[in-house]
Order: structure tokens, then C-alpha cells, then sequence
């Protein structure tokens, strides 16, 4: 059974709990692990090398009951080169995509970077290093450190438009997935042509605890950088966003 549906981002936008949501459906096949990382991996498709999709069809183990095989790996959406690849594996794929306010997205990655002892930087520091940072990784995009340009997400959806029909991407809101966590669920199950669940238990999946708040510094730096972006997603995607422009009231946690 080839891989059937891929959750490709953003990072930090609920795709854990999404991922929890999923696994317990029994007619879907999740990988062994969150993230296997094949379709972003330079390694592998540069060697052009048949086991490694033997290896990648190993993380699942579909029973009878299984409809439909899947992973999430956030970084696909951002990779430029995934979406091309994705396709020659399948150009049936269905793709899942969970946006949350690039703004607040930026900080909590920074935050999961401090956390991991990643980044030594002060966010406002890290902020002012990213382009540098990004040019060293250069013809590639930096995995760790792209704040910033992870949140200018038009593009990412263009790019897999380009390969895939809209009626095959399925883009949902952070928000609707936090706060609503039921219907958003649905909306997933539909799109993946497998039965609604009669319940689901909410999933919460890697909270981090804020041990600062987003300076008005840096809140400001970042709704200058993304106010034109959030405005086009917008238009192409028809949501209302004013409020990802507004300053947060509390970034006490992280979700």
C-alpha cells in the first residue's frame, strides 16, 4: 500500500495533536513515527535510492481495516523541492496543511529552539540573525532557524497548487483545530473519504511553557514583516485574519 495522505505543515500549528486525531481512526495506517522526513530529505533523493522507499513503506503496518496510509511531516509544505517529489510518488496524494498566525508561529518555534538548546540567541537577536543564519544554508532553506520564513505561507500554497488540484489540499485554520477540535477533525475524515468518529478526546501535543512574552519589539518587527503576507492569504484562501494582526494578549503558553 503506497502512502495515500501527508499532513505537510505549518511547524508549530497543531500538527502533533492533529497527528494524535488521526491515529486513533481505524481505517487509517499512521507511520511508526511523527515526521519520518523522506520527502525533504536532500540525501536520499540525490542518490535516487529505491530502498529508501522500501524503508519508508516499513514505518507502516496496515490491517485489513485500513483505507488510506499517512505520515505528517511539517517541513514538506516548506521544502521547496517536497511538493515535486510527492507528486512523482503519487500524483493522487492528498495533503493536509494547518496554518496558524505566522507571528505568534515564529515566536513558539524560536521558544521550541531555546527549549532544545538549539538557539543560544535572544528571540529579538535570532530575529536579526535570520537572514544570515538562512544564507549559510543556502541553496537549501535552514531547517532551525527560519523564523521568519517559514510564516510567508502564499508561496508554500502556490507551490503545491502547482502540482496539486485544490479539491487535493486540504488548509485549516490553527485556531479551528485548538478551539473546535470536533468539526475540524470531521472536515479531515471527509476529506480523507474514511467514517466520521462518534467522539474524539481532545489532544494537546507538545505544550511548551513561555518563560517570556513577545516583547512589543518584536511583536511590531514581526506584523511589519507578515501584514502584506496575511492580507494576500486572505484573498486567496477567503478567511477573515485581522485578528493575527492584533497584539496578543497572553503568550504565556505554547501549543
Amino acid at each position: 500500500m503506497k502512502v495515500g495522505f501527508l499532513g505537510v505543515g505549518a511547524q508549530k500549528a497543531g500538527t502533533s495533536a492533529l497527528d494524535a486525531y488521526l491515529r486513533v481512526h481505524p481505517a487509517l495506517c499512521m507511520a511508526t513515527v511523527k515526521e519520518v522526513h523522506l520527502f525533504d530529505d536532500e540525501r536520499t533523493f540525490h542518490q535516487q535510492s529505491l530502498s529508501a522507499f522500501e524503508a519508508y513503506h516499513r514505518r507502516f503496518s496496515p490491517t485489513p481495516a485500513t483505507v488510506l496510509a499517512g505520515e505528517i511531516t511539517p517541513a514538506y509544505m516548506y521544502w521547496t523541492d517536497a511538493p515535486g517529489r510527492i507528486w512523482e510518488y503519487i500524483p493522487a496524494m492528498k495533503l493536509i496543511a494547518v496554518l496558524r498566525n505566522p507571528i505568534t508561529r515564529a515566536f513558539s518555534q524560536w521558544n521550541m529552539q531555546r527549549d532544545r538548546g538549539v538557539d543560544p540567541l535572544a528571540f529579538w537577536d535570532a530575529l536579526q540573525s535570520e537572514r544570515e543564519r538562512c544564507r549559510a544554508a543556502a541553496p537549501l532553506q535552514h531547517r532551525r532557524f527560519s523564523y521568519v520564513d517559514r510564516g510567508y505561507y502564499t508561496g508554500q500554497l502556490r507551490r503545491l497548487w502547482s502540482f496539486f488540484p485544490a479539491e487535493q489540499v486540504l488548509v485549516l485554520r490553527y485556531e479551528d483545530l485548538r478551539d473546535r477540535p470536533n468539526d475540524t477533525v470531521d472536515r479531515v475524515f471527509d476529506f480523507l473519504g474514511v467514517a466520521r468518529l462518534a467522539s474524539l478526546t481532545p489532544q494537546v501535543a507538545h505544550v511548551r511553557p513561555y518563560k517570556a512574552r513577545m516583547s512589543p519589539r518584536e511583536w511590531k518587527f514581526l506584523r511589519d514583516a507578515f501584514e502584506f503576507e496575511i492580507r494576500a492569504l486572505e484573498r486567496i484562501l477567503g478567511w477573515d485574519c485581522g485578528a493575527w494582526l492584533a497584539p496578543p494578549a497572553d503568550a504565556a503558553e505554547d501549543a
